[in-house]
């Protein structure tokens, strides 16, 4: 099911510090993010424009993951 996209979706991905790893890529409603906390005080959540994100997925995709 796609999700909902509208002025209030904001797009993330989480890195994992310790290991340098991307864990997760995604989009979800702003206020469903807000005080979201992740499951370890290692990951970071750094948020993208719409652009990075599609540019992201497609590489994805590109490269088959």
């Amino acid at each position: 099911m796609k999700k909902k996209e509208d002025k209030d979706t904001r797009y993330f991905i989480d890195l994992d510090l310790k290991t340098r790893k991307i864990i997760n890529w995604d989009c979800d409603q702003r206020h469903d993010l807000f005080g979201q906390e992740l499951a370890s005080p290692f990951y970071h959540r750094i948020f993208l424009t719409r652009g990075q994100y599609n540019k992201l997925v497609q590489k994805s995709l590109e490269l088959g993951k």
